[in-house]
Order: C-alpha cells, then structure tokens, then sequence
C-alpha cells in the first residue's frame, strides 16, 4: 500500500484499453557519474524521464514498508521479521514480539501501516497468513492491532490483538492480499484476495476476493453496503476481486487497488462503495489453461477497470503520489511489478479514467512502493538480496 503518509495524513466508469506493454521504448540503465553523483546509477524512463536510484540496504524476501513519524521506516520480510531502518534507511535493528508465520508460496507476514494516531498511542497494524489450528493444510490471513514500542536499535510489539480474520481458511498458498489503508474518514480497509478459488469472489458469504472496511478497532462499520445481510457480508465494501496487492487513498480521497489478472489483465480500479468488479465473471484476461473469459465490456452491470494492462505487468504495491520532488508527478498512481520488473507510473485523471505514462525498469522485480516524507520514492526489489531503493530526480 501506499502506507499512512505523514505529510497527508490529512488528505486521503470508463475504460481505458491499455495494452502498454505492447511495445514501450526500451528503458536504459546507466551507472551514475562519479562527478558529484550519488552512489548507485541512474535509470531512464520509457518517456525519457531520467531517475537516480540510489541503493540503501538489502533484505531476503521483503514484502511492505512503512515510514515513521521521526523519519525512520519498518520493514517486514516474508519469513516473519521486521526490521527498524534508519533515517537513511540503513537496518538498525529488529522488531520483536510480532506473529509467528510460516512462509509457504505466497503466504507469510504481509502488511504494516500506523494507526492514524501512532504519534499518541503508538499502535500499528499488521497482516499475515496463519494456518488453521486444526488443519495446517488450511490456510487465510489474519489482521491485528498491537501497540510499537520503540528503541534506537530495535523496539517490540505488545498487546496485539486479533481484530480481522478471512473467511474462510481454505487449502493452497496464493492469493491472500491482506493490504492495508487507512481512509481519511479513518476507517480501516483490507484488500481481500479469492485464494485461487475463483467463486468466493462472487459469494457474499465469504470475504475472499473482496474489498473489507472496518472502524479502527476491527468493529463493523454501521453504514457498510451490505451490513444488513449481517455475517461475512457485512465487512464487504467491494467484491469482484482476485488478488489485489496494493491499496491506497489519493491526496483527493479517493480509493484505488489494483489487483492482478489471470493470465494477463491486470487492473487498477477506483473503489467505490458497494461495487461489483466482476471476477471470476469478467476479465480481460483469461484463465491459465486456455479458457476464454469473458472482457468487461460484455457485462457492463460490473464496474470496469480504470486502467489493465495486456500483457501483465504482475502489480504489486502501490502509491498514490503526494510529494513535490517529483512535480509532475502528483496524483499519479506508482505501482510495482513483479513479472513486468518495473515501477510503473500511471497518469489518473479527475474523471477517474487512467493511462499508463511512464516505465521505469533495471531488471529486477518490484514487491513495494513507498513515499518518503520529503517526496522521494523508496522501492523495495522481490526475492532474496532484494535492494532498498531510493529514487530522486537525476541532477
């Protein structure tokens, strides 16, 4: 997600046909001048922007960040640790205390945001994926509020407290979403992945392949779209989904997630209250074995994708900019990919349709996206070794 920002905190249909990958310019990569430069090289866009990466630390199997008020950031890895990085973004310890997993496929610690008053009682919250007491071959994710008490080298959680489970815990190890925002209203909304199962998405009386809001403290909000159906239901905001890997709220409030496609057709969707977005009914991409799915635009009952992309680009991650270093950039989506090994920047428009604008790549996938407090765009690479980056505009 584009995790709680702390200089927004206050701030936060068409389709547009978007086969970008189809034949982009070819991104360069370049080492950065010794001459006043700063460590790490520098990367030129599909549109010619040209950005200075600079390498900060590195992590085996990161999964999401989230910066501190002071200026520091956490980290957690797939495996279950979280680390506490400095203002510079080097490791200066860990975070104890916080839930055992057990990394299986796509599964594992997941998510951490801050509660939006962090700066006062110091709560945090964080996904993961547990495994049925009963049956270690089920499995879903989970969401607590615990409280971050924090050291210069480290810091561990307490009184964390289960507030949000997936219903239901189901075999396989894919597609658990658990991304986490927190509106400007301050409610809570998790992404909600269909677990590869494909009907859940549809089904109200589970919240796989949904979009979940709750109040802060795990409680049901009393204006939710579905509340009086009462059970699962009650929870949803959206449903429709199949693996959304990033959420954020834009500096005008409104909700974006993207989610990923089956084979190909990813999308990025606006959020609005109580829509359908129609997997596994419709997509614009098909099923893995061949099977055609029908395109959203044969049923125009279920709300359309802003922006999808034919082929893949894999998103995960997402940030909704806000800064000023990057001027042109406000507003625009930052997403990463995974297959596509890019930060893709998409251009959203007041009408809340969206263009892929620019592509950044240099060879290696993209787990997260974060912004910085002073503008810059902290991305963090997939897999063992994964590198924490630091954009800036290149001088």
């Amino acid at each position: 997600m584009t995790h709680l920002k702390w200089t927004a905190l206050a701030a936060a249909a068409s389709v547009l046909v978007l086969a970008a990958c189809a034949s982009p310019a070819t991104d360069t990569v370049e080492p950065a001048a010794e001459s006043g430069a700063e460590a790490g090289f520098q990367i030129t866009g599909t549109s010619g922007t040209v950005l200075q990466a600079e390498e900060l630390e590195t992590f085996d199997s990161p999964w999401a960040m989230a910066f501190l008020p002071d200026g520091r950031a956490l980290v957690t890895l797939q495996a279950g640790t979280i680390w506490l990085l400095k203002a510079d973004g080097t490791k200066t310890g860990n975070v104890t205390g916080g839930p055992d997993v057990e990394a299986k496929g796509q599964g594992g610690l997941g998510d951490i945001i801050l509660h939006p008053d962090f700066a006062t009682t110091g709560q945090v919250y964080i996904s993961y994926v547990e495994r049925d007491a009963d049956n270690a071959e089920l499995s879903g994710a989970a969401v607590e509020l615990a409280t971050l008490e924090l050291t210069e080298t480290g810091g561990i959680l307490r009184n964390r407290s289960v507030i949000w489970r997936q219903f239901d815990s189901v075999p396989g190890n894919g597609h658990y979403g658990h991304r986490l925002a927190i509106s400007p209203d301050r409610h809570l909304f998790i992404t909600s992945g269909e677990r590869q199962k494909f009907t859940p998405a549809q089904d109200m009386g589970s919240t796989l392949g949904k979009v979940v809001r709750l109040n802060l403290d795990g409680s049901v909000p009393a204006d939710n779209p579905f509340v009086s159906q009462g059970g699962p239901a009650a929870e949803v905001w959206t449903l429709g989904h199949r693996n959304p890997l990033g959420i954020a709220f834009g500096p005008d409030g409104k909700l974006w997630v993207h989610e990923m496609g089956p084979k190909h057709g990813d999308e990025l969707n606006l959020i609005v209250r109580g829509q359908n977005y129609g997997y596994p009914e419709v997509s614009n991409g098909d099923h893995y074995d061949g099977r055609d799915i029908p395109d959203h635009a044969t049923r125009p009952e279920f709300a359309a994708p802003a922006a999808y992309w034919v082929p893949a680009i894999s998103p995960a991650g997402l940030d909704i900019y806000n800064g000023s270093l990057f001027s042109d950039w406000k507003g625009n989506a930052l997403i990463g990919g995974l297959s596509s090994k890019a930060l893709v920047r998409v251009e959203i428009q007041p009408d809340g349709t969206a263009a892929e604008a620019e592509r950044y790549t240099w060879g290696k996938r993209v787990r997260e996206v974060e912004e910085a407090p002073d503008g810059s765009v902290y991305v963090l690479e997939d897999d063992d070794g994964a590198r924490l980056l630091r954009l800036t505009p290149a001088r």
